[in-house]
């Protein structure tokens, strides 16, 4: 279902209405369809199917290979409880058992079930869930590292902080194997540069 951007037009009137403003103003007059327009994008994911995106997912194999991991995937979301967003890093990795997808099919996995209203506990476990259900691999590792809209302009205030929340699945809830994962993700080394390219 799509969502109802005339529906939040006349609900974003009203709420300028409710805080005192005068809706129809310049400046503001336009205001309820550009809310309409970005909520139509931060919540795209309701419509959409996480486990779509593993349906070109290719046979490999038993056991063929050690580590698949992706880090700094940037994410944005908008938190349930105030409607505010949250924006940050995910790291994902996973032990292939017999298929593997594409690269960017995880980031997309991230992004569909970011564009929900979410709990950012939640919505971690939900990727490592997509994954574990859509490649059923040996093991799924999910870090979210997020800076909270609610958190840093309102109630607390606190600009500087960020929440991390982790997901596992499989080998992964291993301490030792979970450790091994989690001093990749922080080593922070820059990818190599593609052949070809300007030192």
């Amino acid at each position: 279902m799509a969502v109802d951007k005339a529906r939040i037009e006349a609900a974003v009137a009203e709420i300028l209405a409710a805080i005192g403003e005068d809706p129809a103003r310049p400046g503001l007059e336009t205001t309820p369809q550009r809310v309409a327009e970005a909520y139509a994008e931060f919540f795209s994911g309701l419509s959409q199917d996480p486990l779509a995106h593993f349906a070109d997912s290719v046979p490999v194999g038993p056991l063929t290979g050690e580590l698949v991991l992706v880090r700094d995937v940037a994410f944005r979301s908008v938190c349930e409880h105030h409607l505010l967003p949250f924006l940050g890093r995910a790291h994902v990795a996973y032990l292939p058992r017999e298929r593997v997808v594409g690269l960017g099919r995880l980031p997309a996995v991230v992004d569909t079930l970011a564009a929900r209203p979410q709990m950012q506990e939640r919505l971690t476990e939900e990727i490592a869930e997509a994954i574990q259900a859509g490649l059923d691999p040996r093991g799924v590792l999910v870090v979210l590292d997020a800076v909270h809209g609610c958190v840093a302009a309102r109630g607390p205030r606190q600009a500087a902080s960020s929440t991390v929340t982790l997901a596992t699945r499989g080998a992964f809830d291993d301490p030792v194997a979970r450790a091994e994962i989690m001093a990749l993700i922080g080593s922070g080394a820059p990818a190599a540069a593609p052949v070809g390219s300007p030192a």
